[in-house]
């Protein structure tokens, strides 16, 4: 609650703090936008594969001719670790570029900002731990939802409440788990030829349809909080907000959880396809309990949704701004030097899981695509299974046939062992192994 005081003090003294942004997309580009309306913050490298794309994303957003002629535009990252630069932005989306520009922005002694959950899935728990070993900040990205629902986790404990679950809203229903980036846009309302004119990714905008985004953030929220996920994935239950305490609360209580102390993501959409009353297709929660009966009156007293026994409560932000809101975790690095969310521990993954029948020879393109979507597990049933993580099934190729909604493992696939990601990873399950 100081970060603009903080920032002020840094820009009375002439010392504005610096940023390099990794991958100038949508995300980025937000980011973006808000830069000029915050004094005393920089950015002041931006690499990108395409530099004049990266150009032009400034100039979309609003940035002046001055602005952008002060700014390295370029396709190197190395460029990005400057003397001058306090904090990287790792905002591309691919896993193994996450993994190699968070490894040097650590050895540079930057902060890092990793926007890339992609990237902190498949080895975050290694990365951070390196980063505190160096001294420097390694963070998940506020905007997006997992810093924002591990922020909600911390408020929680911090104030004396039992965290029961925690997690997102999104679309969903059972039959997105096999959808291809040739029939997404008619989920998303849109026509093929509308999604090419706004410059949307197919492939991209499936991955949050199929449900792998999904089990993708609720992995680093699980790795970042200590919560559990499910032992068999993602239930996505429909709820709007008025039934967060009743449907999120163990079992034995009415819900639908295994136990308390877990992640989960509710449906905008009811089973039946009909919209959820007062959905929480875009925000973030956290279901809590109260410790004792006057905290109880309390929730009753204040208006508080509860269940019907009056303990079970719900806290949640009904929307996230994804990039405009990421000064939160540069200033917080830089200023604070503290992490808005960061993995703690391995609790859980995110397997490839075949979309349909798969023949030997296929190769697998990964999140979105055409061939396989990703299932949350819990980290130690996903090493005993050896399944093949879904930030790694790119471009490999199957040796062997895999059945429709079966889990892809390492056995099936040929990778390659020297590669610096799949050492990484496997470093990191070593590390970190339950």
């Amino acid at each position: 609650m100081n970060l603009f005081p903080l920032l002020n003090a840094r820009r009375a003294k002439g010392q504005p703090v610096r940023v390099a942004l990794i991958g100038a997309g949508k995300f980025g580009s937000m980011f973006l936008s808000q830069v000029p309306h915050v004094p005393g913050l920089e950015v002041s490298v931006i690499a990108d594969l395409d530099p004049q794309r990266a150009r032009e994303a400034c100039r979309t957003v609003g940035w002046d001719g001055a602005r952008i002629a002060a700014t390295t535009f370029t396709a190197d990252s190395a460029k990005a670790m400057a003397d001058d630069i306090e904090v990287v932005v790792e905002a591309t989306g691919n896993p193994a570029a996450g993994i190699r520009h968070a490894r040097a922005a650590i050895a540079h002694g930057k902060h890092i900002v990793m926007v890339n959950v992609e990237a902190d899935v498949l080895a975050g728990p290694l990365l951070a731990d390196e980063a505190r070993k160096a001294g420097v900040v390694y963070s998940l990205a506020y905007g997006d939802q997992p810093a924002l629902t591990a922020e909600m986790v911390d408020w929680a404990r911090a104030t004396g409440f039992r965290v029961v679950c925690a997690g997102k809203g999104t679309k969903y229903l059972p039959t997105y788990h096999g959808v291809t980036p040739d029939d997404v846009w008619q989920h998303y309302g849109l026509t093929r030829s509308e999604a090419q004119s706004a410059g949307m990714n197919p492939q991209m905008f499936n991955s949050f349809l199929d449900g792998t985004k999904s089990a993708i953030e609720m992995a680093a929220i699980a790795n970042a909080t200590g919560l559990d996920v499910p032992s068999n994935g993602l239930l996505f239950p429909p709820c709007g907000v008025d039934d967060l305490p009743h449907v999120l609360r163990p079992r034995a209580q009415g819900g639908v959880l295994e136990k308390a102390g877990m992640v989960e993501v509710v449906s905008s959409l009811e089973r039946d396809g009909r919209p959820v009353f007062r959905d929480l297709r875009w925000g973030v929660y956290v279901v809590l309990e109260a410790p004792n009966d006057y905290a109880a009156d309390c929730f009753k007293q204040y208006g508080l949704k509860t269940d019907e026994s009056g303990r079970y409560a719900a806290m949640y932000k009904p929307y996230h701004l994804i990039g405009l809101e990421l000064n939160i975790s540069v200033l917080s690095a830089a200023l604070r030097k503290e992490a808005t969310g960061q993995p703690i521990g391995f609790r859980g993954d995110v397997a490839a899981v075949a979309k349909r029948s798969l023949r030997k020879g296929e190769m697998l393109d990964g999140e979105g695509g055409y061939t396989v979507w990703g299932k949350l597990l819990p980290a130690k049933a996903s090493l005993e299974a050896g399944a093949l993580p879904i930030g790694l099934a790119h471009n490999v190729t199957l040796k062997n046939d895999i059945s429709h909604g079966a889990v892809v493992r390492w056995s099936d696939v040929a990778f390659d062992a020297e590669s610096d990601t799949v050492k990484t990873r496997k470093a990191m399950e070593a590390a970190f192994r339950a």
